[in-house]
């Protein structure tokens, strides 16, 4: 397990009067802000606001694009051609980088919202799509994905476009034995509270997780995602921040 470990979170998902997620509280406890492009949540005044958040709190920035799916909140997969999907998401990283530049702020890396994170990471042709339109981007940005069993297949891939990658695991979420997540559809696949401590704490100390058939699961990581949509996720990301830092 490597000696730093960041904490990621999703931010910048409200909608005009519609208030997502503990944004303001959740901000000063992370590192990388993954930040809504406005296609399953967000709106320019909220990317700016969250924006200016992350700039105050010194968090490093990445945009948070997703499919065309602002009723589903980007949790439903649509079918696109490879060009149509590498479009959007130039589109999309392009909004947060540009806004980001107004406010004196450099974009780091891209991480893939909700269905098309999950797509991707079951699909090597989707995923090689994604790694394509990110590197062709204009400026080198990272990409941000799950850190799984195919961690070294997934380097390789990337290196055929000289392309970084960021590794992330879930505090909260239960593993599979291929490293996978356990799908929300099944009993167990959120952790609480305590159990999500346990997990980080094996994390932190011997880069592994246990599975949900009992198995030990080599991670390597360099993120560990959290959530700030309510109180008791905020008191879980208050924890693990105090947990790194006695780690």
């Amino acid at each position: 397990m490597k000696a730093v470990i960041k904490l990621n979170c999703d931010l910048g998902e409200s909608f005009a009067a519609y208030q997502m997620g503990l944004d303001a509280e959740v901000m000063p406890l992370i590192d990388q802000a993954n930040i809504a492009c406005g296609f399953h949540a967000g709106d320019p005044s909220v990317l700016v606001n969250t924006l200016t958040l992350a700039k105050e709190h010194q968090v490093e920035i990445g945009a948070h694009p997703s499919y065309d799916d602002k009723q589903g909140f980007g949790r439903r997969s649509v079918k696109m051609a490879a060009d149509e999907l590498k479009h959007l998401l130039w589109y999309q990283i392009a909004a947060v980088d540009g806004v980001a530049k107004s406010l004196g702020l450099e974009l780091s890396y891209v991480k893939p919202h909700g269905a098309l994170y999950n797509d991707m990471m079951a699909s090597p042709a989707l995923l090689e799509t994604v790694m394509e339109a990110v590197a062709s981007y204009h400026k080198p940005l990272k990409l941000m994905l799950l850190a799984t069993g195919a961690a070294k297949q997934h380097k390789l891939l990337a290196e055929r476009y000289k392309l970084e990658l960021l590794f992330e695991a879930f505090a909260d979420r239960r593993y599979q034995s291929d490293g996978s997540l356990t799908p929300r559809s099944q009993a167990g696949s959120v952790l609480d509270h305590q159990a999500a401590l346990v997990q980080v704490q094996q994390l932190l100390q011997s880069g592994t997780v246990q599975s949900d058939t009992g198995e030990l699961v080599a991670i390597e990581a360099d993120t560990l995602c959290v959530h700030g949509d309510n109180p008791a996720a905020l008191a879980l990301v208050q924890s693990i921040r105090t947990l790194l830092g006695t780690a």
